[in-house]
């Protein structure tokens, strides 16, 4: 879009478009969002689908996102960007240093960032996150090891963690 500042001078305004695509996952499908090149989410989604505009960092995500779920990745490389208070973003990328196959208890989450007392606020932060599996929050886990709190479900958590060879597979017996 243009439009004269009044001085005779042209100014350009750049809106930012969201990005989207649908990805089916083995937890179920997800929507993944982008502005300018950066992925800016990345959520389960329970909303009926909308139109997808995908991008170049759009079909990056995607093939990475395929990569992590076939067992071939186990770190991200595309831009992003985390949309949220001071707090939130101290959280979100704390979670970014717990490794591919370990897990921390929110307490831990509360000490690395610096304050104990936060721990309430910190499983809060890591309920917010807005760019699942690839931001670790289901690397989270209570402080005795009970899988706890997940935005995607306990289910996909535990999915997730078994992925990544934190949790053996329940065996069944019938």
């Amino acid at each position: 879009m243009r439009y004269s500042n009044g001085n005779g001078c042209a100014v350009c305004i750049v809106r930012s478009m969201v990005c989207r695509v649908y990805y089916f996952s083995p937890v179920g499908e997800l929507c993944i969002e982008s502005e300018n090149e950066k992925i800016t989410a990345l959520k389960f989604n329970k909303e009926p689908k909308q139109e997808e505009h995908p991008s170049l960092v759009l079909k990056q995500c995607v093939d990475e996102i395929d990569d992590y779920f076939s067992g071939h990745r186990k770190f991200f490389s595309f831009e992003m960007e985390l949309k949220g208070t001071n707090f939130q973003q101290k959280v979100w990328n704390e979670l970014l240093n717990i490794p591919f196959g370990k897990t921390i208890s929110y307490e831990e989450l509360a000490i690395r960032i610096g304050n104990i007392k936060s721990i309430r606020a910190v499983g809060l932060a890591n309920g917010q996150n807005p760019i699942a599996i690839v931001v670790p929050c289901h690397r989270v886990i209570g402080k005795n090891g009970d899988l706890v709190g997940y935005g995607g479900g306990l289910e996909n958590k535990k999915w997730l963690l078994q992925h990544e060879g934190v949790l053996l597979p329940q065996l069944s017996f019938f």
